[in-house]
Formats: structure tokens, sequence, C-alpha cells
């Protein structure tokens, strides 16, 4: 069942984040998150009516979707950055899928015109996923983010809605 995540869902929304902050590059980011930047993270998709959707599968989150703003201003107000992630078993089971195309019927409901992935290159899965689901790669940034003690590309791929 996909659905908006609750507070309640915290621990298992860190679950899922954390070993991907903490063991991969699928972000830039080093620092792990706390049960206060998810409750955080909830209240303002919420108040900017941008969704935090999970995958609930018998009260087990089994991954979550979001989106929010690309960049600050009214002129990007109808272009929106997504985050997707899923536990390790529960890729390849059309969950992911699932997610986003949730996410893109709640966009489209809201008149945003695009959806933006900004992957790390090393990514393949991700990059094929998306590509599957209609993204194309727009932008590349050379060495733009930092982890593990070495640069990594950056890339930018949309979905026009």
């Amino acid at each position: 069942m996909i659905r908006p995540a609750r507070v309640d869902d915290a621990d298992c929304i860190l679950a899922l984040w954390n070993p991907i902050i903490r063991d991969t590059v699928v972000t830039f980011n080093p620092v792990e998150k706390t049960t206060a930047d998810i409750h955080d993270t909830l209240a303002s998709r919420a108040a900017a009516d941008h969704p935090f959707l999970v995958a609930d599968d018998a009260g087990e989150v089994l991954g979550f979707a979001t989106y929010f703003q690309f960049r600050a201003g009214q002129g990007y107000a109808r272009t929106m950055e997504h985050s997707i992630n899923l536990a390790p078993g529960a890729r390849g089971r059309g969950l992911g899928r699932r997610l986003m195309l949730a996410l893109e019927d709640y966009a489209r409901a809201r008149d945003i015109g695009s959806l933006i992935g900004a992957i790390t290159a090393t990514n393949t899965a991700s990059l094929t996923f998306h590509a599957g689901l209609g993204f194309a790669e727009v932008g590349r940034i050379r060495d733009a983010g930092w982890k593990f003690g070495q640069f990594h590309d950056l890339v930018f791929m949309q979905k026009r809605l």
C-alpha cells in the first residue's frame, strides 16, 4: 500500500535512510538523520503541500518517496526535486515504480511541471530506473559531491509532467 508517511513511521524511515547515508554515495550528505529530523521533514513537507509517501507492507515501511522545491523562489515553484529510497530486500518488486507513479499523480494534481532526479553518476540502478519511467538526462555536474575521500559526478534527470 502506498500512503502518506506518519510521525510514527519515523523509526522505519530512519532504518531505511541512515544506511544509505552512512554506507553509500547515493547521497553526498554524510550526516545521519535523527527522529527529530524526520519529524521536521514530515512537518515541513506537509506545510508546503509536498508529499512524503511510504510503501507499507502489513505495517512495515519498505520505501519512501518525497519531493521538495528544486530551488528557492517563485520561479521554481512548479519544479520539484524528488528522492526515492527502498529497503534492499524490497527492490525489484515494483514498489519503486508504484511510489513514483503516486508521486507523479500528486504532482500533476498540483500543476507541477517537472520532477528532477539528482542521481550519483555511478548509481546505474537509479539511472536505469528513472529512464524506464520516462526521465531523461538533462545535465551532469562533474565532481559535484565529495564523499568517502573522493569526488562524485551528479546527473540530473527530468520528467515533464
